[in-house]
Formats: structure tokens, C-alpha cells, sequence
């Protein structure tokens, strides 16, 4: 287990605590007088996307918020482009980004000078893990077989994964190679543009494993098509994903999770980040949200924008110690 995923137990328990015992609330002393922003560091359609949507709509359709409540998408550069957004509002109760790790990521590689310091953490929203996956007709029937073969020759397996090195996928890949011994930097990763892109290369057999959302490649396991051989969480998934063991199964001490976090710029106020505590306390706890969450094999884990600050100072070490590992930190 991570010191991230030790640190998540508490944190969530006594956040859940605290929501239980909450008396009625006064009223906030700060609530939002204009249009809210939600800006989604990539295109429509993807996961991040998704998420977003969904807490534009309960936002609105609970009366969460009194405000509309507008999705931007700001695709590129690996979330660089809705982060460069975001920080033009320094101060703003108004604006958000939705983001994972690559904000942690993307500043440990260098390319992007402005970290998770310089703005305001306010929300875990959810977890999801990484799938291993293979063509169902792979000589690789298991994660042993990927490790056996990856301690052979580092070289003789080629990956794929989308969007960018350094993200939540490669980082996967690379804790993997790491707790097994193998040649972390020379491992073969292949980067594509999207999810869509690496499940197609893997069916046309330009690839040996993909790197992938688990929710995004369970489809394509039940056609059987694909073999999923290994999951990045800590225990097994529910659902359709019940039958996959995980790393840890397995005999390697390898667990990555892509926390889904929601951020604003730096400088809100105590107030405002007040009342967004207790805004995303009671989205979690929707039935629509805790639904969607399962549909898509995201586990409903909720901190404040406390406890997400202090998850993101260990994320931050722990992340810096794979993508040092890998060739990539800056």
C-alpha cells in the first residue's frame, strides 16, 4: 500500500464523520453572484469530461448552487491549456478546473512552471484504477507472464497508453516495472491521442499491453476481444471488473489510482472555499452521483479541500519518486 492510500483511510473516514454530524447549517457567509465556471482541461467526450458534466447537471437539477453552471472544455497540452485558464482568476469563487495527478505530474516534469501550491485544492471526488490489458490472444495470460517477460528484457514488451508520459498510466506502468526489478527506463511506451486510439492499436496488434482506465476497456473485455490481466487498485474492483485480480494479487506491491480532484485558482477566501466544502459534501452523497460512480468503476471517495491539500503533498513525494525512476522528473 502507498503512503497516499494509508493516508486516504482517515482522511475519508473522518470527513464522512464530520458530514454525519454536521448540524443544520447557518447561512453561508459568502455564496456565488455570477455564472460558474468548470473548466475541463480535456475534450468532450473524455473521462474528465464526464465528470464534469455530471456535477454541472446534479449542481443544477439539486439546487446546489443557485447560479448556472457552465462546462468549459480546454483541451491540450497535456492539461496545461485549462490550467493556464484557471489561474487568469486568482481569487475567483467562480471558476474550477476539474482535474487528476497529471496536475501534480505535469509540474514534476516540467512542463508546467505552476503547481498545485499555487492554487486552491477543494475536492477528491472519486478514485478510478488502471487496467493491464492484453489481445485475447496474447501469449501473456497473466501479470506474472508481463513480469516474467519484463525482468527477461525490458525492451521485448512495447505499451500503450493515452495522452502523455508522466501521467496516471505510465505511472502505473512504472510502478509495476520498479516493484519488480525491471529496466524502468527502457521500457517501450507508445503515446496516443486518446483511449479510443490505444484500444485500436491493441486489437490491431501494433502494441503488447495497453495502460487504460478500467472503465474504458470493460466493454471491450466482454466482447472477448480483449484480456485484462491485472488492476492497479488495492483490492479487487466490483461489478464487471469482480474477476481481475490486482497487482498486489499477484505478487507485486504495485497500487496507482487516479484521483479525480477539483481545484480553483489561488487565493479564494475562508468563505468561499467554506461554502464549496459544503457544496461537493452534499453532491457526493446524491444517489445520481454515487450511481454514476459505480457505472463507471469510480470509487465515491470524497475529501474537503483540507484533507485534499494533504493528500496532494504525499501524492506529490510519491510521484516524484516513479517519474524520478523513469527518466521524466525535472
Amino acid at each position: 500500500m502507498t503512503r497516499s492510500s494509508a493516508l486516504l483511510k482517515p482522511l475519508v473516514g473522518g470527513a464522512f464523520a464530520v458530514l454525519a454530524c454536521q448540524a443544520p447549517a447557518a447561512a453561508p457567509a459568502w455564496v456565488p453572484d455570477r455564472n460558474i465556471k468548470l473548466i475541463i482541461p480535456t475534450a468532450a467526450g473524455s473521462g474528465s469530461d464526464r465528470t464534469g458534466r455530471l456535477i454541472q447537471n446534479l449542481m443544477q437539477d439539486k439546487n446546489l448552487v443557485d447560479k448556472p453552471v457552465t462546462v468549459m472544455n480546454k483541451p491540450g497540452g497535456g492539461g496545461a491549456i485549462g490550467l493556464a485558464y484557471l489561474i487568469q482568476y486568482a481569487g475567483s469563487g467562480h471558476h474550477f478546473l476539474v482535474t487528476s495527478p497529471t496536475l501534480l505530474t505535469n509540474h514534476i516534469t516540467g512542463k508546467t512552471s505552476v503547481t498545485y501550491r499555487d492554487l486552491t485544492p477543494l475536492a477528491v471526488i472519486g478514485t478510478d484504477y488502471v487496467a493491464f490489458s492484453v489481445r485475447a490472444d496474447s501469449p501473456l495470460k497473466t501479470g506474472a507472464d508481463l513480469v516474467a517477460k519484463l525482468n527477461q528484457d525490458s525492451t521485448s514488451v512495447t505499451f500503450a497508453l493515452a495522452n502523455a508520459l508522466g501521467n496516471h498510466n505510465h505511472i502505473a506502468i512504472g510502478d509495476v516495472a520498479r516493484a519488480v526489478g525491471a529496466d524502468i527506463k527502457n521500457l517501450k511506451v507508445v503515446v496516443f491521442n486518446s483511449s479510443g486510439q490505444v484500444t485500436t492499436s491493441l486489437l490491431g496488434g501494433h502494441v503488447d499491453v495497453i495502460a487504460s482506465p478500467a472503465s474504458q476497456v470493460a466493454q471491450h473485455a466482454d466482447s472477448g476481444k480483449v484480456r485484462i490481466i491485472a488492476v492497479s487498485s488495492g483490492q479487487r474492483l466490483s461489478g464487471a471488473l469482480s474477476s481481475i485480480p490486482t497487482w498486489k494479487e499477484q505478487g507485486v506491491p504495485a497500487v496507482s489510482a487516479n484521483w479525480r480532484n477539483v481545484v480553483g485558482p489561488k487565493g479564494m477566501s475562508d468563505v468561499q472555499i467554506q461554502y464549496w466544502d459544503g457544496v461537493f459534501a452534499k453532491l457526493m452523497q446524491q444517489t445520481e452521483w454515487k450511481k454514476a460512480m459505480e457505472s463507471s468503476l469510480t470509487e465515491p471517495i470524497y475529501l474537503n479541500s483540507a484533507d485534499t491539500r494533504k493528500l496532494m503533498d504525499t501524492l506529490y513525494a510519491e510521484l516524484t519518486v516513479t517519474l524520478r525512476a523513469l527518466g521524466l522528473a525535472k
